[in-house]
This record gives structure tokens, sequence and C-alpha cells, in this order.
């Protein structure tokens, strides 16, 4: 039971996608300019990384390994990622359209989003089983989720200060999340659960 809570807890905040492992920043950087709208998309990339990471590890396990495919890795595990997007996507129009115009471009850009991605090719190199991709995979997802929500309250509350204008937008962003990232460093010294 242990190893499952370390499991998620290196995923989530030790070894952060975003913050410490730098990956799917487009729609960290794009989404984040205020909170409900970080919420919105974290909630869809926890669902698309949770179930597309899982979907994956049993794609490479119980079809690539055994016929000799596992070249193709990339290319279905992309399809699995665009598949769930399209779902996410679909769903949100429907359930809530104010969010899914809120989102714009960035939800289908959950498809070109490395951090997923990743969830699933990390989670075929270290040899997770079943329940350990699945867990891993939430636990991405959940940190992707933490970070967005932590930077997009900071940028908030940043548009009422007054900031030089040299470093206002952007470079105010880079900034911040170079600090939010060296602060997440602090978990480093923590076990992870992984070998």
């Amino acid at each position: 039971m242990t190893e499952y809570v370390l499991l998620i807890i290196g995923a989530a905040l030790i070894n952060n996608f975003v913050l410490i492992r730098f990956l799917g920043l487009c729609p960290f950087f794009g989404v984040s300019r205020n909170v409900e709208t970080a919420i919105g998309m974290s909630m869809a990339v926890i669902f698309v990384m949770t179930i597309a990471g899982t979907i994956s590890w049993a794609i490479y396990s119980f079809v690539l390994v055994p016929f000799d495919l596992v070249f193709l890795k990339t290319i279905a595990f992309i399809l699995v990622i665009a598949s769930f997007v399209q779902l996410v996507e679909m769903t949100v129009k429907k359930v809530a359209p104010v969010l899914h115009k809120a989102l714009g471009i960035f939800l289908p850009l959950i498809v070109t989003n490395c951090a997923v991605l990743g969830v699933a090719l990390i989670s075929v190199v270290e040899e997770h089983t079943f329940g350990q991709a699945f867990l891993f995979s939430f636990g991405a997802g959940l940190g992707w989720a933490i970070a967005i929500i932590i930077f997009a309250g900071i940028r908030e509350r940043q548009e009422l200060a007054e900031v030089p204008k040299a470093l206002a937008g952007y470079a105010n962003a880079f900034i911040t999340a170079g600090l939010l990232s060296i602060a997440f460093f602090v978990f480093s010294g923590f076990p992870t659960g992984s070998a």
C-alpha cells in the first residue's frame, strides 16, 4: 500500500511533469490566466492522462510486445491519447459550453501535450504493472493539476500588482514558473516508491 501512495506522490510532487520534467508547458502557460479555466483544464488532463496512460500500458503489454510490434509504441500511444482527447472535447462541449469556449484551442492541444505521452512512455520504460501504470498516470495528472492551479492563482494575483513593463506578460509568467519549479525541488528528498 505504501508503495502505491509513494508512486502517486512521486509522480505528482517529486517528479512533477510540468515543474520538474518540463513537459506540457504549452497548455500550462496558455490556460493559466485564471483559476476557473485552470481547474477545468486540470480535470480534462487528469482524465486523459489516467485513462490514456493505463490503456497505452495495456496495448503495449498485451498487443505490441506479444506481436513484436514494440517499434509502433509511440504511434499507438498517440492514437490512444487523440481518441480520449476527442471524447473529452465532445463531452466538455456538450456539458459545459462556457468552459469549452474558455479553453479554446488548448483543449484539443492535449493531444500534443508531451506530458501525456511522457506518462505512457515512462510507465512502459519503468516496467510498471497495470495498477502501477494507473496510479502513476493518475499521480502525473494530479501533479499537472496542482501545478497549473497554483500557477493560475499566482497569475491572477499578479494581475492586481504593478509589474514593470519589461516584465509584463509572458516574461513575468516564465519567472514565476521558474520560481515555482525551484519551490517544487523541496520535494526531491522524499522517497518516490520506484526502484
